[in-house]
């Protein structure tokens, strides 16, 4: 781990005010410590030599006043941390929302969401630390340590080299002691995402592991993985106590040494009490700052690693961007042969996960007016050529809508209206779920969507908890497809694409919405849905076939994926 990741200055930029601002509160202390040891030096030459305490007033009233400013710098260094901390979180969690919504729920399928979610929350929580006692210190010893030493050597060429030739001693320590906590600082983290996933697992499907009497086997499992954490985060402890013990070690025999030195000088008369009391006193604040920052820097490793995190998921992001520019001209049209039909047409669209290939060279369209059925065995591809086309994982070929090359667009797409597979219904009323986005809800557009889903029983007011309770599952799925046809309707869209829409309905409700599809694509527009459902298949006006060639019931052979 790095003491200070320069990443931290380009994704956020509020560090950079904390940084002057920290470095600016470092002068002011560095300053006071040395006013503070030069004031106390001459108060205490003086008093021996028989000054009065009358003339020793000003002194005592200059050493109150550095007093004071010491612990008023120290305190607004507190103030600085703790905003510098707050706003780079803030400006951080903005930063991971905005790039996992770039990089799409198909780069997240891949992943584990509870640990992105740990990261982007207690990761980024354990930040208040790096900033409120890591930062602070390394950039105080940056500043005063130099500046110590340099007045040192000033004073007495001696002290100075004994302190120049053990200084290094401290930062060669906490290389070794920082690379043994490396690793063990990572599988500490790794095992508090693992706890956190088993703990949210087992609660997510609390239900099922109660029916089947398995509750009592992942309680244990839970209390395992916590006891690996334990043992992990006391192993952490105890490194973290050594490195402070061979910290102050070396700092303390170094200290000894200057004192040594000095004592003797001061006996044989080569060397003023004036002098020497001054460099012995500036000689433990040489040392101070690194002791600090390596004890304070085990206390932000979390941070530290939680941040390192952050940054390869935004610098994924800004790779994805950098793949995916936008045109700059969204009117371009993919019109080679001087004519495009209305609709979607995908051209040699290929999918690909890593090194896995969901999707192979498709060729096929879904023409506006029309309802295309997307069948296929599963693993096929369909659901790929469904999030290709919502723009939710990257392809390589073209997809066009109305002729335009919808490939560099961002999200949200216009022209687009879709229904995932699983049934996503949000805390609040069926309203609200069916007009999602809208900032001007239309009841009557709200109504008639819910009754071209089937759906005309399920009341606007209906009141849904956030796992969907309030609704059936056939009547989460209907407000679900609702919510597109909603859109579609709402802006005009003029592509409107299903995925697996009627998977938990009976054959009447399945009717009821095929009736639906029928009359979106009569509106005009090019509806697309992904199903193994036969009867639904029955009514489309064009089926593409993955695997294989796909037929349409109305135009011919249509070609489907090579």
């Amino acid at each position: 781990m790095r003491p200070l990741d320069p990443r931290l200055l380009t994704y956020a930029a509020s560090a950079r005010s904390f940084f002057a601002a920290g470095a600016l509160l470092a002068v002011v202390q560095t300053g006071s410590v040395i006013a503070f040891a030069y004031l106390v030096t001459q108060i205490v030459v003086k008093a021996i030599d028989g000054a009065s305490l009358a003339s020793l007033g000003g002194l005592l009233v200059g050493l109150t006043a550095v007093v004071v400013l010491r612990f008023a710098a120290a305190w607004l260094t507190e103030v600085n941390s703790t905003r510098g901390a707050a706003a780079v979180k803030s400006q951080l969690r903005a930063r991971v929302l905005d790039a996992v919504d770039l990089l799409g729920p198909g780069w997240l399928a891949g992943r584990n969401t509870t640990a992105v979610g740990v990261t982007a929350g207690p990761g980024l929580d354990a930040l208040d630390t790096y900033f409120s006692r890591y930062l602070p210190q390394l950039i105080l010893t940056g500043i005063a340590t130099p500046a110590v030493l340099a007045v040192i050597w000033w004073q007495d060429w001696i002290s100075g080299l004994t302190v120049s030739v053990t200084l290094p001693l401290i930062p060669v320590f906490m290389v070794l002691i920082g690379l043994a906590t490396r690793s063990v600082q990572q599988k500490q983290w790794e095992k508090l995402s693992r706890l956190s996933t088993a703990f949210l697992d087992v609660v997510g499907g609390l239900s099922t592991l109660t029916v089947f009497g398995r509750q009592h086997r992942q309680a244990a499992r839970i209390r395992t993985v916590t006891d690996d954490y334990r043992r992990q985060t006391m192993k952490v402890l105890r490194i973290s106590f050594l490195s402070g013990f061979a910290l102050e070690l070396a700092a303390s025999l170094a200290v000894a040494l200057v004192a040594v030195s000095i004592g003797v000088r001061l006996i044989d008369g080569s060397l003023g009490l004036e002098v020497g009391l001054f460099v012995l006193l500036l000689a433990p604040e040489a040392f101070l700052p690194l002791r600090n920052v390596g004890a304070q820097f085990h206390a932000a490793a979390d941070g530290v690693a939680a941040s390192t995190e952050v940054f390869e998921l935004l610098e994924a992001a800004a790779a994805t961007s950098t793949r995916h520019d936008t045109p700059s001209d969204g009117a371009e049209r993919a019109d080679r042969d001087g004519s495009f039909d209305a609709g979607v047409a995908f051209e040699g669209v290929r999918v690909r996960y890593g090194e896995v290939i969901a999707l192979e060279g498709l060729d096929a369209r879904a023409r506006a007016g029309q309802v295309t059925a997307v069948v296929g065995a599963s693993g096929s591809g369909k659901s790929s050529l469904l999030a290709a086309l919502v723009g939710f994982t990257r392809y390589d070929g073209s997809i066009t809508v109305d002729g335009l090359d919808v490939g560099g667009q961002p999200a949200p797409r216009p022209w687009l209206a879709w229904a995932g597979q699983r049934a996503a219904v949000l805390p609040g009323t069926v309203l609200e779920n069916v007009t999602l986005g809208d900032a001007e809800p239309q009841h009557p557009l709200a109504v008639a969507a819910l009754a071209l889903a089937g759906a005309p029983e399920i009341a606007l007011d209906t009141v849904v908890d956030a796992l969907g309770g309030g609704l059936s599952g056939g009547q989460a799925q209907r407000v679900s497809a609702a919510r597109a046809i909603y859109r579609a309707r709402r802006f005009d869209c003029s592509v409107v694409a299903f995925d697996e829409p009627t998977s938990a309905l009976d054959p009447e409700h399945e009717a009821h919405f095929a009736a639906g599809l029928r009359a979106l694509a009569d509106e005009g527009r090019a509806v697309v849905v992904v199903t193994h459902r036969p009867d639904l298949v029955a009514t489309a006006d064009a089926v593409i076939a993955m695997g294989e060639r796909a037929v349409s019931n109305a135009d011919g052979l249509e070609r489907g994926a090579r």
